[in-house]
């Protein structure tokens, strides 16, 4: 059963962010492992605030029942954090862009006086494309060219002309970090920032990257290669993990692609099987027929219809539907109906009229 995140955190689905915040001070308190709270519970109610306190998972939790934006920070695994406690198993473990840091704030001694240190991360980004329905059903590779903030191709990313040697930052030592210590009337505890100087980055260029004028980043033009799944869905995203925008001393971003398929003029989609449609005379439906029709793939089959008992039936063809885990493969559904001359010959009328004194 999907998980309900604003019933974990007992507000409403209308909440603010700062009713969210409140919400998850309190239950975090209550059950911190640490303080010999309810450990499942305490990865249920953080697991949701994950999701409900960044802008972009909660509309496509809203929307989907689910973010797209899972995986670790990064896309690479969970994190430690909050005295030692394990995220990695969490479905939802890519909490990069929500500021925990902020959300502990004025808890002091309970989560150990210190904030957890993360990795700086680029901007996500989106795109949008339009796939064929055959390509949607079988799946494709695209090449798409997108205009982005990405790492200088001259410098490398570490913002020094080419030939020259970095230097140590002298305002965080090499770090990248520097720490603050503050005072709350919970009691002292310290946050970490990235380096304002480096840029996080711990070294600064003797001599700044003429490309990049020394940030290490620029906008520039890159070609993506994207992944089409196949049977992926109108509507659906394709998550491209550090394909977004990348950030200096840090880890790019994500990119997601929204995928458009357009409509085919004879198939649909139902689940993992196709569906088309075949109209017969009423001669071919009394007697029955052989039909050729083209798959998906653009093959030709030679598909054998007996004789209709009804005026609508359905031909099941196994395995020329929609590929799916396992290298299975639907059904192809053909809805085979009866179409009725709208005039009749004289001799056709005869015809009809022997039928009827058969009975038929």
């Amino acid at each position: 059963m999907a998980k309900n995140y604003y019933e974990t955190l007992g507000v409403e689905k209308n909440a603010s962010k700062e009713d969210i915040k409140k919400a998850f001070r309190k239950l975090a308190q209550k059950h911190h492992p640490d303080k010999g709270g309810d450990e499942a519970k305490f990865k249920e109610i953080t697991e949701a605030y994950a999701t409900l306190a960044d802008d972009k998972r909660r509309k496509e939790y809203d929307s989907y029942g689910r973010s797209f934006a899972g995986g670790g920070p990064g896309g690479q695994g969970g994190a430690q954090g909050f005295g030692g406690f394990d995220f990695s198993g969490f479905q939802q473990g890519d909490f990069q862009n929500v500021d925990f840091g902020d959300m502990f704030e004025g808890f002091g001694d309970l989560f150990g006086g210190r904030r957890q240190q993360r990795t700086p991360r680029g901007r996500d980004i989106s795109i949008d494309i339009e796939v064929s329905f055959k390509d949607s059903v079988l799946g494709t590779k695209r090449s798409v060219l997108i205009a982005k903030i990405g790492q200088c191709d001259v410098c490398k990313g570490n913002g020094a002309k080419p030939g020259t040697e970095l230097e140590t930052c002298k305002t965080c030592g090499g770090s990248g970090r520097v720490h603050e210590t503050r005072n709350s009337i919970l009691g002292t505890f310290s946050s970490v920032r990235a380096c304002s100087h480096c840029d996080g980055f711990g070294k600064i260029p003797k001599e700044k990257c003429n490309a990049c004028n020394g940030k290490g980043v620029k906008r520039q033009e890159e070609e993506i290669q994207i992944q089409v799944p196949a049977g992926i869905d109108n509507g659906e995203m394709v998550r491209l993990p550090q394909q977004g925008e990348a950030l200096k001393g840090g880890v790019a971003g994500d990119l997601y692609v929204k995928i458009h398929v357009k409509p085919h003029a004879i198939f649909r989609k139902d689940g993992a099987n196709l569906i088309m449609e075949l109209p017969l005379k009423l001669t071919d439906a009394l007697t029955g027929t052989t039909v050729s029709i083209e798959t998906i793939e653009g093959k030709t089959l030679e598909v054998k219809v007996p004789a209709m008992s009804k005026t609508e039936e359905v031909l099941r063809i196994r395995e020329k539907g929609v590929p799916v885990e396992g290298g299975q493969r639907g059904d192809l559904l053909i809805k085979t109906s009866v179409t009725l001359p709208k005039k009749l010959s004289s001799r056709a009328k005869k015809a009809v009229e022997e039928l009827k004194e058969e009975g038929l």
